[in-house]
């Protein structure tokens, strides 16, 4: 735990700083505490028999009475991934974007906590009073629709965290990083930053998510066999632009993966995926189509050991192979 006082204000993460999937972040003034997500980290190769990595949420449990909330910046795994196991010690309300919190409920569902669980849907325009601090948000851009930075005004100064984020000219979801609400924020002055960017320390810039929708629909229309997409089912930009790839070239689309199915049905029940009707086909009926019509949308872009991609390279998938000239 890493902290820093300032008279009566303390700020800490649990699990420590910089130790990615932890992330949870413990904002106090005098009686009232804030927390920032609430994610876990899946286990390193050395974590034997270890499932899933959470944060240490003692001092919570131990001061619960001053808990006004839990703050949620996007729906990533490392942000709300702890929040089932978190809910079961510590029952306070949880404040997330619509998408977000769509995810968040499937997850709370899942756990039997649903019922149990006050969920408050903000905006990046909401304001919310928690004890002495006041929180504000600010659109971010980033793999995930809806995701939004927080500003906690406390009677020692603004703290501001920028939940994860990236700078795209061209989004996607043409919903554009409030830049002019950051210099705002940045011209009232601010006390402390937590901020994370991926690859933050390397020079340069990445390129718009934009760019990466053209590659994909050329790849889709030099394929002659079945093409496999693999990514993260949270990265509902990316899904969508497999979505507008698969409808140019006329192929259908099969979903693969626990954690993709559920992301999808959540995105398009919410209007953050556009998918033309009769697209969606199940897996077993991608053997009765010509192979050259067909997209395998899947988990598993890191190997993860149990993922869907993995079980169909070992042939081990109940319902999906991957076979000889087929990529």
């Amino acid at each position: 735990m890493s902290k820093k006082n300032i008279d009566k204000l303390t700020i800490f993460a649990l699990g420590g700083v910089g130790e990615i999937g932890k992330n949870m972040y413990v904002v106090q003034y005098a009686n009232d505490i804030v927390v920032i997500d609430s994610g876990l980290k899946f286990p390193e190769e050395e974590m034997l028999g270890i499932d899933i990595v959470i944060p240490d949420i003692s001092y919570l449990t131990e001061n619960r009475d001053k808990v006004r909330g839990i703050l949620i910046t996007h729906g990533h795994e490392d942000h709300i991934g702890g929040l089932p196991y978190v809910l079961k010690h510590l029952n306070v309300p949880v404040y997330g974007t619509r998408l977000t919190m769509g995810l968040i409920e499937t997850k709370l569902k899942e756990a039997n906590l649903l019922g149990d669980t006050k969920r408050i849907v903000i905006t990046a325009d909401s304001e919310l009073k928690l004890g002495s601090m006041t929180a504000t948000f600010f659109r971010t851009n980033h793999s995930i629709p809806d995701s939004v930075g927080v500003c906690l005004e406390t009677p020692e100064g603004n703290v501001v965290h920028t939940g994860d984020f990236k700078f795209d000219q061209t989004p996607v979801n043409e919903q554009y990083a409030d830049l002019h609400r950051m210099a705002l924020i940045g011209a009232k002055g601010v006390l402390a930053l937590l901020s994370d960017s991926t690859n933050a320390e390397r020079p340069g810039y990445t390129g718009s998510e934009r760019s990466v929708g053209v590659k994909i629909e050329d790849v889709f229309r030099q394929a002659k066999q079945r093409v496999i997409v693999a990514t993260f089912a949270s990265n509902v930009h990316r899904i969508q632009q497999v979505i507008d790839a698969a409808e140019s070239t006329r192929r259908k689309i099969t979903v693969i993966g626990r954690s993709m199915v559920n992301v999808v049905t959540i995105a398009h029940e919410l209007g953050y995926l556009r998918i033309p009707e009769g697209m969606l086909i199940e897996p077993e009926e991608i053997n009765k189509m010509a192979a050259d019509r067909v997209v395998i949308l899947s988990t598993g872009s890191q190997g993860e050991p149990m993922s869907a991609l993995t079980r169909m390279a070992r042939s081990t998938h109940r319902k999906v192979d991957i076979l000889p000239g087929i990529r």
